[in-house]
């Protein structure tokens, strides 16, 4: 009833009242798919506790008891998690952007006196063994937590403050670490194979018996010295789209880091370009045309393809884990009487890929690794789904 209560008070129904649910034992209780935003839990225990999918985005959750908590797909969002338990709680693809995991001052009743004396310690956060696996944590405050054993596989870190945090044994493979600060942080014997380090300093973190095997780092003097070039490519190609191909070519990205670009690419008009094997993690390609583009192999990590146009574009074996392609077209690109062009991403890694409201439209995913991606509202008629990885994908139906 409290919880209704609090859901008819964020829909400004009557009847509605902010929810309280202070010091109270949760323990399992279903909160699945239920709006707890800005609600308080602080305090309370939540040992188990079924919340998939649960908004909890600016809840505060100051001290409470989340071990073993099931918060897959959850919005932690800007939450306040600060001296938080989260030892083997399951946060896969949940939403963590800018939630506060630092210590947190508790007060206890003294063991004889009652509350008429409370005693103050300080918790830190802790998150030991937890799951990560895909979620996003840009921005958000992991100073002196410990989350040894954690597993971060895939996930996004962003401009996330991991001062002083305990990730000994931590598995951050493939995590995208852009401008994080880890200064101080115990990585001993963490996995960060295939992590992306721009930015990120490691000079005084513990990295004894880490793997930073095929991490990517921070584009070399040469790719930043290519960058005028690469934008006059790009603006050759722009003349030849208005030109309808008079004036300039498609350009040759092909093997190339387009990191320094930027957003010079945004909204570009950049049809038939070749992008092979280029490292485009992170880029900024919103509203991009890219009608037939070939993007095969490319590192498309966390790269924003929102509304890009993509119909007939190859990205086969290209890696887009956490990239954005909400309302993309990705669909057929039509050639003239009788003639088209499918998209095809065969084989192309899309873990936790954004791909809501996308057309998909008889494009080609054979093989692809889907696992964990938001399909939806996305149109996926007459697409080819052969042999995909689907598992814990989001709004997929097949067709």
């Amino acid at each position: 009833m409290m919880i209704t209560a609090h859901e008819r008070f964020l829909s400004g129904k009557p009847g509605g009242k902010r929810a309280s649910l202070r010091f109270l034992d949760l323990t399992r209780l279903d909160l699945a798919g239920r709006n707890l935003t800005d609600a308080d839990l602080s305090a309370s225990v939540l040992d188990g506790a079924r919340m998939i999918r649960t908004n909890l985005e600016r809840a505060n959750l100051f001290g409470c008891d989340l071990r073993k908590a099931d918060l897959r797909g959850a919005n932690l969002k800007r939450a306040d998690v600060r001296g938080c338990c989260l030892r083997g709680a399951n946060l896969t693809m949940a939403d963590l952007t800018q939630a506060d995991f630092r210590e947190g001052q508790i007060a206890t009743p003294h063991p004889t006196r009652g509350l008429s004396m409370l005693l103050h310690q300080d918790r830190v956060g802790d998150a030991d063994g937890a799951i990560f696996v895909g979620a996003t944590l840009d921005g958000s405050k992991f100073n002196g937590a410990s989350a040894f054993a954690a597993d971060f596989t895939d996930c996004s870190l962003k401009g996330a403050k991991l001062t002083g945090c305990n990730l000994k044994d931590a598995n951050m493979c493939g995590a995208i670490l852009e401008g994080a600060d880890i200064s101080g942080a115990n990585l001993e014997n963490a996995n960060l194979s295939g992590a992306v380090l721009t930015g990120v300093d490691t000079a005084t973190a513990k990295m004894s018996g880490a793997n930073v095997a095929g991490c990517l780092r921070a584009p070399t003097p040469a790719a930043l010295g290519r960058a005028e070039e690469l934008k006059t490519l790009a603006a050759g190609n722009q003349a030849w789209c208005e030109s309808g191909g008079q004036r300039g070519a498609p350009a040759k990205f092909d093997g190339e880091d387009l990191r320094p670009l930027g957003d010079a690419l945004k909204g570009g008009r950049l049809t038939a370009m070749t992008a092979r094997k280029a490292c485009m993690v992170g880029l900024n390609l919103a509203g991009a045309q890219l009608q037939g583009a070939n993007l095969e192999g490319a590192d498309l990590r966390g790269a924003c393809l929102i509304k890009a146009d993509l119909r007939g574009a190859k990205l086969a074996g290209a890696n887009l884990t956490k990239a954005d392609l909400r309302g993309a077209s990705i669909g057929v690109l039509p050639l003239g009487p009788g003639r088209s062009n499918p998209a095809t991403l065969n084989q192309a890694r899309m873990r936790y890929t954004w791909a809501q409201a996308a057309d998909l439209t008889a494009a080609i995913l054979d093989g692809a690794d889907l696992r964990g991606a938001d399909f939806t509202g996305a149109r996926t008629a007459q697409a080819s789904f052969r042999d995909a990885d689907i598992e814990n994908a989001v709004g997929y139906t097949a067709e």
